[in-house]
């Protein structure tokens, strides 16, 4: 690097032979004998050139004129080797101010040319810095770039591997859901094959006892069949006894008929007459025994009231009949009017009867069984309501089950006013009562709806339920219900239950 540097030093310059240059600054003459000198400094790697003018004082072959009186000219000295010396001196001590003069110039231009180096070197510096910058920002920006893309191929590749860590887990939970119910499957695979040998085991213990079992019963068979056989032609010869008897009675039943005209005849050409006691009417007609009230009414007897009927030749029964509704010949057996009469009673009660047959009363369960099996019988319930309004439902197969049976109900062929369906339950049900329950319900409807029937399953009929008065009729679930007639919450004023034999 080369720096020109002018400089106007006042300096004198005396060239002597005993001068030498430094070896680390060099000072070399390159004017090339013109009256301003070029110097050039060598510094390091660095060369300064300068240039130094001549000072007046300093021209050459001139020296400084001395008034001091130790020489006066050229010619005194030259001559004298005092002078010379003397000479000498002086130019020795001016040399020493010079070189004083000059080392001072040179340490200020030392400070010039260091603080120059620093500021170029600076300059250089901030340059180089600047670029390395730069270069080092490129680069930067070239490796930003490369992350960048790196990252985004190790977000996409994280990504990926995210999405087959959950694939592997979802796989491993399958897996594992697969296991388990491999094992449960094992297992019960293993519970079954044990169930599957014990089963074995008892079907073959079973079809030994069966073989066993089977000889018995083909010995049985054998028996039964024997017996069988003898039981068939006893029955037969049973069957003519029966047809016998049938056509017996049918005889009886019609010379008993004949007899009771032939009496009624008899009465009233007694009654004519005056000539016969009332007593004799009385022990005629207590000859004839009835049936039911269908017969009382055949025989004559037209008038509603009590008589006596027979179950059997001595089964003698009070009952109230109905000699005007529908024809006639009723023989009732449920009667409700005024509410005097309790109907929340036991089983016993039930199948006795109880009450009073001119007023409210329940004739039975067992002779409403005895009477219904004897013949078939029609069903006719009369139902009157607060308003006055009468209704009736009627079936035309009606009768009761024995008291092993619980005293079950079987009815056929319903039709009437009281509703389009029955509010009775056709298929069959049990009589139930507050101390015997044999619905078909979990709570016990005797208790609930009060009184004794033939719930099923708390049904829509009680005719037995509890008695309200006007007024307080309504919205009653325990009262006299007919639910097809006046809907599930109405207790009713009056009703009535009457049988005849279903060919009247």
């Amino acid at each position: 690097m080369k720096i020109t540097v002018l400089l106007h030093l006042t300096l004198l310059l005396v060239r002597t032979s005993s001068l030498e240059d430094s070896p680390e600054d060099k000072l070399t003459d390159v004017s090339g004998g013109s009256s301003q000198h070029l110097n050039s400094v060598q510094h390091g790697e660095c060369s300064y050139t300068f240039i130094l003018p001549e000072p007046e004082e300093c021209r050459p072959g001139s020296w400084p004129e001395k008034h001091d009186g130790n020489y006066e000219g050229n010619s005194v000295q030259k001559e004298s080797p005092q002078g010379k010396q003397s000479h000498l001196n002086q130019w020795i001590q001016h040399l020493e101010l010079t070189m004083e003069n000059c080392t001072r110039w040179l340490q200020k231009i030392e400070v010039f040319v260091k603080e120059s180096l620093t500021k170029d070197a600076t300059h250089l510096q901030n340059i180089a810095l600047h670029n390395e910058m730069t270069t080092m920002l490129d680069l930067g920006t070239k490796l930003l770039s490369q992350s960048t893309q790196h990252i985004r191929r190790l977000t996409d590749t994280e990504t990926q591997t995210s999405r087959l860590e959950i694939q592997s887990l979802e796989n491993a939970l399958s897996s594992n859901k697969l296991e388990n119910k491999l094992l449960r499957q094992t297992s019960e695979i293993n519970q079954l094959w044990d169930k599957t040998g014990t089963l074995e085991q008892r079907i073959h213990n079973m079809e030994a006892r069966h073989h066993a079992e089977l000889g018995w019963i083909k010995g049985e068979r054998t028996e039964l069949q024997r017996l069988l056989a003898s039981q068939g032609s006893s029955i037969q010869s049973l069957e003519l006894n029966l047809e016998q008897v049938v056509t017996n009675n049918s005889a009886l039943y019609r010379e008993q008929l004949q007899m009771h005209s032939t009496i009624n005849d008899l009465l009233k050409l007694c009654s004519k007459n005056k000539a016969v006691s009332p007593n004799v009417f009385k022990q005629m007609d207590d000859m004839i025994k009835y049936r039911d009230c269908a017969e009382l009414f055949r025989a004559g007897f037209n008038t509603s009231g009590i008589y006596t009927i027979y179950i059997g030749m001595q089964d003698m029964h009070k009952v109230y009949c109905n000699m005007d509704s529908a024809g006639g010949g009723w023989t009732i057996i449920q009667s409700r009017k005024d509410g005097t009469l309790d109907f929340h009673r036991i089983w016993k009660e039930y199948k006795m009867g109880f009450g009073s047959l001119i007023g409210e009363h329940w004739l039975g369960n067992e002779l409403v069984y005895q009477l219904t099996n004897q013949r078939q019988y029609t069903l006719r319930l009369e139902l009157t309501d607060w308003d006055g309004k009468l209704a009736f439902s009627q079936y035309d197969k009606f009768y009761l089950g024995s008291e092993k049976q619980n005293y079950r109900l079987f009815l056929k062929s319903y039709s009437g006013t009281a509703g389009r369906h029955s509010s009775l339950v056709i298929n069959g049900a049990d009589f139930s009562t507050k101390d015997m329950d044999n619905d078909n319900c979990i709570c016990k409807c005797a208790l609930m709806l009060t009184g004794g029937w033939w719930f099923d399953a708390c049904g829509p009929s009680n005719l037995n339920g509890r008695y309200y008065t006007s007024g307080q009729n309504s919205v009653k679930l325990d009262g006299i219900k007919w639910h097809y007639f006046k809907g599930p919450n109405y207790s009713l004023r009056a009703t009535t239950m009457m049988i005849r034999p279903l060919h009247f």
